[in-house]
């Protein structure tokens, strides 16, 4: 698999913010390749969260380390484009803000190839299917397929999860130089979610490399308790990875082993086949 709904960025995790007149958050130094006023705009929107769908000038001046003063002009800035309304003391995003995640979208022609691949899968093994890419450490949904709710979080488009635990997170680690697998590792806190979770960095570079070596990876209960997910690489024309691929079940009903034997080569079959749609397109 913000502030988007994943256990990597609950309520618990997110610190305090700072006092409402802190001063701007230390960043690049503003010159011919930075736009200062531009970074501090986008801090704003993405102040905007599940835990804070509202704000007040003073909160979100207080989660963006800009002064009232200059939270006040970026909002006003952003209510005069549409991206944000106001009601009362009260702000909030506009649907309009989905525009810009869509121009990602609607930019690559592999989502609207992967959808009908997708949809096929799921017919197939009767298990959700779902798109990701990398971010950091984090992957970011772009697609998602589901059947029935099998995971306590909800999951969408543009939901983001930890790399380190979830098998489309290490598949498209898998796809990087082991150094920068291991930088990007070391970006963000490995937190257990289940007793099955591993965190240790030289255990999950092994587990990584393992991913790449078979093409594929399964990672059986380690951020959810009962969820097993198997996923692969959808590459390019260069043998890029650029995407993952993955089917998601509850251990119950279908344990990793019969996932491997009965899903695994659709699985497999379905990346290829949008590897090849995408190749065809572009």
């Amino acid at each position: 698999m913000t502030a988007l709904p994943s256990p990597a960025l609950s309520s618990s995790d997110t610190p305090d913010p700072p006092p409402a007149e802190a001063s701007p958050k230390p960043g690049p130094t503003p010159g011919d390749t930075y736009v200062q006023s531009f970074a501090r705009g986008l801090a704003v929107i993405r102040s905007f969260s599940a835990e804070a769908p509202s704000q007040t000038l003073s909160e979100v001046a207080g989660r963006t380390g800009l002064t009232r003063a200059g939270a006040r002009r970026i909002l006003l800035t952003l209510e005069g484009l549409g991206y944000v309304e106001a009601q009362g003391r009260q702000f909030r995003l506009t649907p309009k803000i989905l525009d810009l995640g869509f121009a990602y979208l609607s930019s690559l022609p592999l989502w609207n190839l992967a959808e009908p691949v997708m949809e096929t899968l799921v017919a197939e093994v009767k298990e959700s299917c779902s798109a990701a890419v990398l971010d950091g450490a984090e992957l970011v949904y772009v697609l998602r397929v589901p059947t029935h709710k099998i995971m306590r979080i909800h999951l969408g488009i543009g939901s983001r999860l930890p790399a380190y635990c979830t098998s489309m997170g290490r598949v498209l680690l898998a796809g990087l130089p082991a150094d920068e697998v291991r930088a990007r590792l070391s970006l963000r806190e490995r937190t257990a979610f289940t007793s099955r979770t591993v965190t240790d960095l030289p255990t999950l570079l092994g587990l990584v490399e393992e991913t790449r070596r078979q093409g594929w990876c399964l990672v059986n209960q380690e951020l959810e308790e009962g969820l097993v997910s198997l996923a692969a690489p959808i590459v390019d024309r260069t043998g890029r990875t650029i995407a993952a691929l993955n089917i998601s079940g509850q251990a119950n009903r279908t344990p990793p082993e019969a996932m491997i034997e009965q899903f695994l080569p659709r699985l497999l079959q379905a990346a290829r086949d949008i590897a090849r749609l995408l190749q065809i397109k572009t």
